[in-house]
């Protein structure tokens, strides 16, 4: 496989995928429609769609004194009658200004729910990040968290939920595959973007073998060489094998594998209580979307039979 590594901290992932909505959009509409005092216009900004970038503009909104009626990657944002749409390119340096700035206003709890909220990938996450932050300069360094009164705050809130459970899940549904040249690999959609989440996990977990963990939705991945986790992507042939699991199987699993998944498959039967099956409390806790990439959940090359009571096996 090609890989092209790119840079490996983690706090400044590009992202560029499609949001998930889970509710109606936060829109930019203050009370009365009044400007708060330390803003003169509003203004709408476009970006490239990196946690950086939107630091930037946040910077940008401040610095101009414009109030962002709304903020959208570049060429996705659609024009206002009443509002003008500047693109901000990424400055590195001033978004960890705005990042450690952030301490003065929210405990570092609080500011890491904001990247979360980022990587929930809602169409209005922008917007929802711009007003935690100016609720919480306009608090005076009170922490806000707790403030669910506040349609943002419950909000912000309520994703961090949602992006907690899908960490959880992908730390305990991913399964690898070992290829020839002992790389494991395993391959992953999840609803939200949470590999950044899970990098440390897995790191300190397996950090004794190489590992490739693929998001197929977002079209990148985290890479492992025994030293350091690096955000890999591929080139544009490996990329359009990659969207293939079987021919990336075939091509490349190590011959021992199969035997790996019909052992594993086994262990999975074997611990099983028919007597106590639970069909939607085990979906519940394992959603069927994930069982596509779940090597227990797929179709058996041997039958299973129950290991035979010993008891009664004597008594025959």
């Amino acid at each position: 496989m090609s890989l092209s590594l790119k840079k490996p901290r983690i706090t400044s992932l590009q992202r560029r995928a499609p949001g998930l909505p889970a509710r109606p959009a936060v829109t930019s509409l203050r009370p009365g429609g009044a400007l708060p005092p330390s803003f003169d216009a509003a203004a709408r900004f476009t970006y490239d769609g990196s946690f950086d970038g939107l630091l930037t503009v946040l910077l940008t909104c401040w610095q101009t004194r414009r109030w962002p009626e709304a903020i959208a990657l570049e060429g996705a944002a659609q024009g206002g009658l009443f509002s003008e749409t500047h693109f901000v390119p990424t400055d590195e340096a001033q978004a960890r200004r705005v990042w450690e700035g952030l301490l003065k206003h929210m405990p570092a709890e609080a500011r890491t729910n904001l990247y979360k909220t980022f990587l929930s990938e809602r169409p209005d996450r922008e917007l929802l990040i711009f007003r935690y932050v100016q609720l919480a300069i306009a608090a005076g360094g009170q922490d806000i968290s707790e403030h669910f009164a506040d349609d943002t705050v419950r909000t912000v809130a309520e994703i961090n939920k949602q992006l907690f459970r899908e960490k959880h899940r992908m730390e305990a549904f991913v399964r690898f595959e070992r290829t020839q040249d002992g790389l494991f690999h395993a391959s992953i959609e999840p609803d939200f973007d949470v590999l950044p989440l899970i990098a440390e996990h897995f790191t300190k977990r397996y950090a004794d073998q190489r590992w490739l963990i693929f998001d197929r939705r977002r079209r990148y991945g985290l890479y492992y060489d025994l030293q350091r986790t690096d955000v890999v992507s591929f080139d544009a042939a490996v990329d359009a094998v990659a969207s293939d699991t079987s021919a990336v199987s075939a091509a490349v699993l190590d011959e021992r594998e199969p035997l790996f998944q019909v052992l594993w498959q086994a262990y999975f039967d074997h611990v099983n209580i028919p007597e106590r099956k639970n069909v939607k409390l085990h979906r519940r806790h394992m959603p069927k979307r994930y069982w596509r990439y779940l090597t227990e959940k797929q179709p058996r090359e041997r039958q299973f039979r129950p290991i035979a009571n010993k008891n009664g096996a004597a008594q025959g």
